[in-house]
């Protein structure tokens, strides 16, 4: 099936060349936790941090993702697993031109965490936003916690469809605890090492 495949990786510009031109190292700062529980925003003070430094950045968010490239995708095992898969792949694809991106998704089992690992590699940085179910129902930004109560959608995480918590992430953000500047300064001073090219 792949035999007439054949790839150009090895004609292009290599990842060093472009990092060296942007001043720092690719990585993805993946970010995983509930619906509602911080993910997104503290991707998007996050960047606009970078931003303001001069540092060339990325957000791929779980919403706006399955809005284009995954809209084929639903909410069962199998549609889960290929929506991480694909979210990985574009992911390595910025990360190997020297872009900070952050990837913002639930990525709710280890699972499926275990094969973005296994895609982005040395990478991955793994960020679990923590905050309880009741915690991101009582927030409720998006309404959707309002719909699963009435059962208006299927499979949603926490309530009919489990999440595991990360047993060894990169950073925890307990979100219910920390404010969403203290998690920015945390995020930033935990990755900062890898993000600079003089480390």
């Amino acid at each position: 099936m792949t035999d007439h495949i054949y790839t150009e990786f090895h004609r292009f510009l290599q990842r060093e060349e472009k990092e060296r031109l942007l001043g720092q190292r690719g990585m993805v700062i993946w970010l995983c936790g509930l619906s509602g529980s911080g993910k997104s925003t503290i991707a998007n003070a996050a960047e606009r941090v970078l931003h303001q430094q001069g540092r060339a950045t990325v957000i791929l968010d779980g919403d706006n993702i399955r809005s284009g490239l995954n809209a084929n995708l639903g909410f069962s095992d199998d549609d889960r697993l290929e929506n991480i898969r694909r979210m990985a792949e574009v992911a390595k694809l910025f990360a190997s031109q020297g872009m900070i991106t952050f990837v913002s998704a639930i990525t709710p089992r280890g699972a499926l965490r275990d094969v973005a690992r296994g895609i982005l590699g040395d990478d991955f940085y793994e960020v679990y936003v923590k905050a309880s179910f009741e915690a991101c129902a009582a927030r409720d930004v998006k309404g959707l916690y309002a719909k699963a109560a009435r059962g208006e959608i299927q499979h949603f995480t926490g309530k009919d469809s489990s999440f595991e918590e990360p047993i060894q992430a990169d950073l925890v953000l307990d979100s219910e605890v920390l404010s969403l500047v203290e998690c920015v300064d945390a995020l930033l001073e935990a990755t900062s090492k890898r993000r600079h090219l003089s480390c």
